[in-house]
């Protein structure tokens, strides 16, 4: 079996503190500064890919348990500290609807869930343990 290729990432510059950013699979995203409509910042593409990792790592689970039409809304917020230009904390609120569970099922199955998303989650994992980022700059 033949491995898939490897996705490829970049960002380009369209204006003043405007990027889209790009994969080889044809997906786009515009990147900006917060005063810019349209677009999204650095720091909430980081907070989405956390909440999103945190819904994906959980989707077999909860699609296994509740349907394959199953909603649910993964929120995230986390105010950056401008003075050492880090994000300190980000929290997420996962939303849920266990209505149709009985109580201790519907507890059993936050536990599977938070499980998951602790072993599964590479993106929320990566955060919490550090990455080292390596910048490399090429003059042409």
């Amino acid at each position: 079996m033949t491995e898939p290729a490897k996705t490829e990432l970049w960002v380009q510059r369209t204006g003043t503190r405007r990027y889209t950013g790009h994969s080889s699979r044809g997906a786009e995203v515009l990147v900006g500064s917060e005063d810019v409509e349209g677009v999204f910042t650095p720091g909430e593409l980081l907070k989405i890919a956390v909440a999103a990792c945190s819904g994906m790592a959980s989707d077999f689970t909860l699609s296994r348990r509740l349907g394959d039409d199953y909603d649910a809304t993964v929120r995230v917020t986390g105010a950056a500290d401008r003075e050492n230009e880090v994000y300190p904390q980000i929290d997420e609120v996962m939303e849920l609807d266990l209505s149709e569970l009985d109580p201790e099922a519907a507890q059993r199955l936050l536990g599977v869930v938070q499980r998951a998303v602790d072993k599964y989650c590479t993106v929320g994992r990566t955060v919490k343990a550090g990455a080292q980022v390596n910048l490399s700059i090429v003059a042409e």
